[in-house]
């Protein structure tokens, strides 16, 4: 794991992986959702909105994977005092609370004609606008611990590693709580979804993961040439002192 923490080495596997998860990931999603949304047929029940499944379920996903990795990465952090974890989480939160927010809209236009109402306080929606708000947060304390002494940098990471307790909570809620969201449909090693709506869902996943995984990449970059940059400027102050 500490042969990928030089940032130099990173930077250069980073420069070739970064293009192909974006393009490789377009060029899924795109495909998929073309496929979903103009070939797969209507559900019996849900009609023609069942076709908003094929961004909601992968944001939703996507939206607590991100930060189930956000706490890996602040263990690895706090733990091994892995260099390069802090900014992968840092570079996680925006992107994560993008996905986020897509669900919560998205299963708000789905609700509307399926409830007869665009929210409800139901245990599932509220814990993943928690979600989102725990997003909010992370990204404002990284915000405010990067420069800091390194004190103040692991605050993120605690935060990181206490709101992943809101992950199952998001999980089980359908189950644990009288719930107006549906059960999940798909399980480890079963599924009650038919291929015409499965095989398009599972590959629209894959290329909105493969684009998340992109977009942080790009985000890591940016954040190490910041960090970089700054680095510069503080040796040139010094010199000129």
């Amino acid at each position: 794991m500490h042969g990928f923490a030089n940032p130099a080495r990173f930077l250069r596997i980073a420069r070739w992986l970064m293009p192909l998860l974006l393009i490789s990931g377009v060029v899924l999603a795109a495909g998929s959702l073309a496929w979903g949304l103009f070939f797969a047929p209507a559900e019996g029940l849900q009609g023609e909105t069942v076709r908003i499944l094929y961004v909601h379920v992968p944001s939703a996903w996507l939206g607590m994977g991100g930060w189930t990795a956000i706490a890996v990465a602040s263990l690895v952090e706090l733990v091994w005092r892995h260099p390069l974890a802090g900014i992968g989480a840092r570079a996680i939160a925006v992107p994560g609370a993008v996905f986020t927010a897509l669900c919560l809209v998205t299963g708000s236009l789905w609700g509307r004609p399926a409830w007869g109402t665009w929210w409800v306080w139901d245990g599932r929606l509220t814990s993943m606008l928690v979600l989102l708000f725990l997003y909010f947060g992370y990204a404002a304390l990284a915000q405010a611990a990067s420069g800091e002494g390194q004190g103040n940098s692991r605050v993120p990471a605690v935060f990181g590693l206490v709101g992943a307790v809101n992950i199952p909570i998001i999980h089980y809620s359908v189950l644990w709580w009288n719930s107006l969201h549906q059960p999940p449909s798909i399980s480890v090693g079963k599924s009650a979804m038919a291929l015409d709506f499965l095989v398009p869902l599972l590959i629209a996943t894959l290329g909105f993961s493969l684009i998340f995984g992109g977009v942080v990449l790009a985000r890591m970059r940016a954040i190490l040439a910041d960090i970089q940059a700054e680095a510069r400027l503080r040796r040139k102050a010094g010199g000129l002192a």
